[in-house]
């Protein structure tokens, strides 16, 4: 358990006379591209609270993000996105060495925005590189981090520049903090929903939930593993390696996993119950019995927390996945839904003001539920104050 998780975050508002000052603001800029276009701005949005905060304080904003995970990925049609689509004028700078990049960022006006290039396109980023680090901290004054979905990674833009600069947290990350921390002390009924792959992944927050939670679903991938350990046929569908916790889990009154899926075979998809499975048959969605389940406990929770599609979403099977979102968005309860495919989704039935909260984080998310903090947290926690 990291030490710092109690203490206070600095945030954005916290920084002092912010006019004519150069802010280096980090933000979640690794969004989703289709020919050569951003195609869904969910983060970008998110990220206009704190610009804009920092705009009408007079701050000169140097913006800096990555995208993808090729490092010859561009950040310039994200650039022309801010300045097209969001109505912001940000100027963009391919090289983050070049000789009049220093000069381009003191000649900022108060209140203007340069990008600079993807960051990941320089190995040192990942690797944590002080010396990379100390190079981005040179444009600034003072570090914002509104990259929340990237702060459970010990990259130097994240951990490292808060060595050199002040650091703060933005708008939209204090906000995320603020309602997964909700999940500490949840109101009850608690449902805890958790799909998606790789279930090994998954274990840490499964022990910590099904002793938090009143009904814990496990669907997605994940739920594959728990029916083989119950001695379930799951075909050629995705299962990780032999778990005794999946056993254990199976055995927990307060987990439930599907009664029935949808599954692929011979080309065709069917709807199959538990004791009808067959061993060519590839798991690829929640059934119908299982959402009238899950339909039922939502109707019953006071808080809801879920990460993760419950169904192969990238062939296409969202309809297990949309059904519970329209269900919990009827709810009353207090629902807080995260995970890049859950949230894709979301943003493409346009439903991201209708849940309490939707989170940016994938992976952030989960390592913050598991743990309570995270290296971009703590980075922020021990950088020198003003």
């Amino acid at each position: 358990m990291r030490k710092n998780k109690k203490m206070e975050i600095p945030s954005v508002k916290n920084i002092k006379n912010l006019k004519g000052k150069k802010v280096l603001l980090r933000g979640s800029l690794n969004v989703p591209m289709k020919n050569g276009r951003v195609a869904d701005d969910f983060r970008l949005r998110s990220l206009l609270p704190t610009l804009e905060y920092l705009e009408k304080k007079g701050a000169k904003i140097i913006l800096i993000g990555h995208i993808g995970r090729d490092p010859k990925e561009t950040l310039k049609p994200v650039a022309e996105y801010f300045n097209k689509k969001l109505g912001k004028t940000v100027g963009f700078a391919p090289d983050l060495y070049a000789s009049d990049l220093p000069e381009r960022v003191n000649n900022l006006g108060n209140g203007q925005i340069l990008m600079l290039e993807n960051v990941r396109r320089y190995p040192e980023e990942t690797a944590g590189d002080k010396k990379f680090a100390k190079h981005l901290a040179s444009f600034g004054e003072v570090y914002v981090n509104e990259a929340f979905a990237a702060s459970h990674r010990k990259h130097a833009s994240i951990t490292g520049v808060p060595q050199f600069l002040p650091g703060y947290a933005g708008l939209r990350f204090l906000e995320e903090v603020k309602h997964l921390t909700k999940a500490e002390n949840p109101r009850h009924p608690f449902l805890f929903i958790i799909g998606g792959a790789k279930f090994e992944t998954k274990v840490p927050l499964l022990k910590k939930f099904t002793k938090i939670a009143d009904r814990v679903f496990v669907g997605g991938a994940i739920a594959n593993d728990l029916w083989k350990a119950a001695g379930v046929e799951t075909g050629k569908s995705l299962v990780g390696k032999d778990d005794p916790f999946a056993a254990a889990l199976v055995k927990k009154a307060n987990v439930l996993s599907p009664l029935d899926v949808v599954v692929e075979s011979a080309g065709k998809s069917a709807v199959r119950n538990r004791e009808e499975m067959k061993k060519a048959d590839v798991i690829v969605d929640a059934g119908p019995k299982t959402i009238a389940e899950l339909q039922e406990e939502v109707k019953k929770a006071k808080f809801i927390l879920w990460n993760g599609p419950l169904g192969f979403y990238e062939k296409g099977y969202d309809k297990a996945t949309k059904k519970l979102l329209k269900a919990i968005a009827e709810s009353k309860a207090v629902s807080v839904i995260g995970g890049g495919d859950t949230v894709t989704l979301i943003c493409k039935l346009k439903m991201e003001d209708i849940f309490t909260f939707v989170s940016s984080g994938g992976g952030a998310m989960l390592d913050f539920l598991e743990d309570g903090s995270l290296p971009g947290i703590e980075a922020l926690q021990k950088s020198t104050s003003e």
